[in-house]
């Protein structure tokens, strides 16, 4: 049986109707990604070893940007000292008085002594260096997980900022680690924070 040409012509459209579509749902998809990207979810990569155990070099965090205010205890990416993108954890949010340290060595939030063997580098001491801020409104103290290794608030306290970020130069909080996928993890706050008053 033969083809007709008008078959033909058929045939041919709905091929390159189909092409279209492939494309517009391809352009879509990439939109939607960027989108998200932008203004929900980010990747980024750990360069250091500042917040070892927690985070090793070249692993890989997903970090949400609508997640609200900082609280005590998160890991979030931030605008840093230097202007690059930093990640820490929250140690003092507006209003806390951070001291270092008691007389077990231990650092306080507003005299409640945290216990941080549950992320801290291991055999690493909570801060090396005795400080005693109050934070102002609007305003974290961030430092890392491998205290020894960090040039995090307490290295940049002699700086016109006194060390402190503001709350509005945070890019999100880190809410897994999906790289490598043998170390993956869903972070949460540490439960030492929920004794702080």
């Amino acid at each position: 049986m033969a083809v007709t040409k008008k078959a033909e012509g058929v045939g041919k459209e709905k091929k390159k109707g189909g092409f279209r579509e492939t494309v517009l749902l391809l352009v879509m998809g990439v939109g939607i990604a960027l989108l998200l990207q932008a203004f929900v979810v980010g990747s980024f990569y750990i360069p250091s070893v500042s917040m070892e155990k927690t985070l090793l070099i070249n692993d890989r965090v997903f970090v949400n940007k609508l997640a609200g205010k900082p609280e005590r205890g998160d890991i979030v990416v931030f605008k840093g000292w230097n202007g690059e993108d930093t990640i820490k954890r929250v140690i003092g949010v507006g209003g806390d008085r951070v001291k270092c340290c008691d007389s077990k060595k231990r650092i306080t939030v507003n005299g409640t002594p945290l216990e941080e063997s549950s992320y801290l580098y291991p055999g690493d001491f909570p801060s090396g260096d005795d400080f005693d801020v109050t934070v102002p409104a609007g305003k974290l103290w961030l430092m890392g997980d491998h205290r020894s290794a960090s040039a995090d608030s307490r290295a940049h306290q002699e700086e016109p900022g006194k060390g402190f970020i503001s709350e509005d130069a945070v890019v999100g909080k880190a809410v897994v680690r999906y790289w490598p996928l043998s170390r993956g993890y869903l972070f949460s706050q540490p439960d030492t924070f929920d004794k702080v008053k």
